[in-house]
């Protein structure tokens, strides 16, 4: 299939599959691309989709991105999924260690230079990942941030070259815990602090009262995303 043809199958599924379930949605992208995976961030909605993906295509590769700089309560969570689940994550790591990271650009790369720290721990690992597979699938919401509020639940990602599936992007916040507690999913207990938004350490922090849900990430930036899905 080529891009064209993508293209237009994409179009006419993204309105077909609109109001579809997000197992719908899994079942017809794994049997379509079945050189497919899911990225896992083992944030709320990446957890619902783990949990999706075991009922519905448990042999669907499910890898996450280690920047070295998770929380441990993160690292925690994948384990006790993994043991859940019976399952293997791919670990997808940065070319180079945060020491090296320190010596090449200069200690706390995060402060100084966040988009660039992204760059090197998350965007380029996950080039080399997608560069694998077909299609991804991802957890995304349209009422996240603005950047997200035009997500198709399919569509083609020209960035990185490949089909992506956004299962759960009409859902709200509400629906996504919904799902977990009406399904026992495990779920990082920083959510229960606080916590909306989980990304690295160094960059992430509790959300206050009346903040918005993402305001925890990056906040002493303008900066907004990571860059994984712009």
């Amino acid at each position: 299939m080529n891009l064209l043809e993508k293209e237009e199958l994409i179009k006419v599924k993204a309105e077909e599959l609109e109001h579809a379930t997000p197992e719908e949605i899994i079942r017809w992208a794994v049997e379509t691309f079945p050189n497919i995976t899911f990225a896992c961030s083992f944030g709320a909605e990446d957890v619902v989709l783990v949990d999706m993906l075991q009922k519905v295509s448990p042999s669907t590769d499910i890898f996450y991105l280690d920047t070295d700089f998770h929380f441990q309560e993160t690292y925690e969570t994948r384990d006790k999924i993994e043991a859940k689940y019976n399952l293997e994550f791919v670990r997808v790591s940065p070319q180079i260690t945060p020491e090296e990271q320190a010596q090449q650009y200069g200690e706390e790369l995060w402060k100084s230079e966040p988009n660039q720290c992204c760059n090197i721990r998350k965007v380029e690992p996950l080039t080399r990942i997608l560069s694998q597979y077909d299609a991804w699938i991802t957890g995304i919401r349209r009422d996240q941030a603005p950047t997200r509020a035009n997500a198709k639940k399919i569509e083609y990602d020209y960035k990185f070259g490949l089909v992506k599936f956004n299962p759960i992007a009409d859902w709200t916040s509400e629906d996504v815990w919904n799902y977990i507690r009406s399904n026992d999913v495990i779920y990082n207990p920083l959510h229960d602090r606080n916590f909306p938004s989980i990304g690295c350490e160094h960059c992430t922090r509790a959300v206050m009262p009346g903040e918005d849900p993402r305001a925890g990430r990056w906040s002493d930036s303008d900066k907004t995303e990571c860059g994984l899905h712009k």
